[in-house]
Order: C-alpha cells, then structure tokens, then sequence
C-alpha cells in the first residue's frame, strides 16, 4: 500500500492533546488547517520527549543566529491554545519515530511523526523498502518559532497534568490509592 504524507505548512492549529482520565489517558498530535484534520496517537513519553527537544532546537537555532531567526524566547500568551482536541477525533496511524529540524532558509521548525512499523519483526529476513512512495505513513508539520514554542509549552502542561506522584516512591498515585513499594506493598 502506497505510503500517505500528511503535510501542513504553517497550519492553523498544531496541538498536543489527550482523551480520558489521568491514569487512562489517550495522547494525540492534532494538526488542522482549511477544514482538514489529522491526529495521530502517541505514547505520553514521546509528547514530553517532543516538546523537551523542540525548546532545545528552537534555543539552539536562535544560538547560532546570535539571537537573529524570529523565534519567541518564551511562548507569545496571546497564540497559547488551551481549547480541546478538534472533533471529530480520527486516529490516521500510531506514532512509532519523529524527528526535528531547524530550517534556517524559511525561519521554520519542521516535525515529523512516522507511524510505527508493526511488521517490521515477524520478517526479520526482509529488508524495508523506503521512498517518496513506499514506507510509513507520516504527519509533516512546519511551524513558525513562536507555534512551535506554543505547541511545546501547552504539551509540557499537559505532560505534567497528570496523576500525583507519591511522596514515598515517584509512581503515579491512582485516585484510590496504590501499592507502594516503598512502604512494603502497603495501599497508600
């Protein structure tokens, strides 16, 4: 099956988002623009691995331009989004690897999500074949400095939204309680 690209140059919203409870989350990278929607689901780890590379590559990129390449030390308040994922909420694939670049020639940040590859061990004899036709499904997104701090600010908050950790061992406290190691098994 020939490999789809989602592609959005400066879309009108680029967003980190989750669906469910703290605890039974869903994470979701959403891009929209012009009546079109993409989502793809995600791992909380790798929305809070995203968002701590795109600050580092954004402060690296304005390093090098000694402070020149238009982008917001901190996130602008005015573009902060705080508003839901955009309905309807269609997952296109699972994100398996993503990947970052400053293109300094257009003044943007360029992210891609690829969707993960499920068969990639039952043939371990095979090797993959990867074009512009064949390969992974993937959500290309180009965003200016101050949408990608936007975006990285708002998945930070969202990372960190979620359960309390407990104060003897750092897990995530469930609303009724848990087994902490720390205390020998004991229900905190």
């Amino acid at each position: 099956m020939p490999r789809q690209v989602f592609y959005y140059d400066q879309p009108e919203r680029f967003v980190a988002g989750t669906v469910g409870q703290p605890g039974s989350r869903a994470f979701f990278l959403q891009a929209s623009a012009r009546g079109r929607i993409t989502s793809v689901l995600l791992e909380k780890t790798q929305v809070a691995a995203l968002a701590e590379r795109v600050d580092e590559v954004l402060d690296e990129a304005l390093r090098r331009s000694a402070g020149q390449a238009p982008i917001p030390a901190v996130a602008p308040t005015d573009l902060i989004d705080t508003a839901p994922l955009d309905l309807p909420l269609e997952q296109e694939f699972r994100v398996g690897t993503m990947a970052l670049a400053w293109d300094s020639d257009d003044s943007c940040l360029v992210v891609e999500a690829q969707a993960l590859l499920e068969d990639a061990e039952e043939d371990e004899e095979a090797e993959p074949v990867f074009d512009e036709e064949n390969g992974p499904d993937l959500l290309r997104v180009r965003l200016t400095g101050a949408m990608a701090r936007v975006f990285a600010k708002r998945a930070l908050d969202l990372v960190a939204a979620g359960r309390r950790p407990c104060p003897f061992c750092n897990l995530p406290l469930d609303p009724e309680g848990h087994l902490c190691p720390r205390q020998n098994g004991y229900k905190r």
